[in-house]
């Protein structure tokens, strides 16, 4: 039986910490938008509060949702070990290059190149809900993909990557 409480305990924590894949959705006025995130591109702030590091990609439907006063739910599940699937029911906040605490958040992630990524997104925790997950699928963790860091890194170092953000914040009207 699922469980539903306000922040974040020591154990979800540890749990969010050792994933290895986590998902986002969003809805606004527009259609739903689930999306998988990998990579080290979530910290914890507090119980309440989680800091996401936005790659540039094909486009951008969290921040659009955001933006309109939209919701956002992150969801994890263990594919390895006991079961479990985590949610956080959040709002968000999107934190630009430039904004005063786009350096603080660039701080959660030494070594990032801050050309190399879009924006930061603060999600603030409004709920938290545990479930068993004993139907989740048991996995092999391989490894990372490199390509959109190395895709990224190409394009800060000539001088494309502003240009592709400014073209493809925004998806497409469906």
């Amino acid at each position: 039986m699922g469980k539903q409480y306000t922040v974040l305990t020591t154990d979800d924590c540890a749990f969010i910490e050792s994933a290895k894949l986590f998902f986002t959705a969003s809805c606004s006025t527009h259609e739903v938008n689930l999306s998988p995130k990998g990579y080290d591109t979530l910290k914890i702030r507090d119980n309440r509060t989680l800091i996401y590091l936005d790659y540039p990609g094909s486009g951008n439907r969290t921040a659009r949702d955001l933006r309109e006063g939209g919701k956002a739910t992150l969801m994890w599940c263990a594919f390895e070990g006991a079961p479990n699937i985590l949610r956080c029911f959040c709002e968000g906040e999107l934190i630009e290059p430039g904004d005063f605490e786009f350096e603080a958040c660039l701080s959660y992630f030494p070594g990032v190149d801050a050309k190399t990524i879009r924006r930061f997104i603060r999600f603030d925790v409004r709920a938290v809900e545990s479930s068993c997950g004993m139907a989740v699928p048991l996995m092999r963790y391989e490894g990372e993909r490199p390509v959109l860091r190395d895709w990224t890194e190409e394009m800060a170092e000539e001088g494309r990557l502003s240009d592709y953000i400014d073209k493809h914040d925004v998806p497409p009207e469906l």
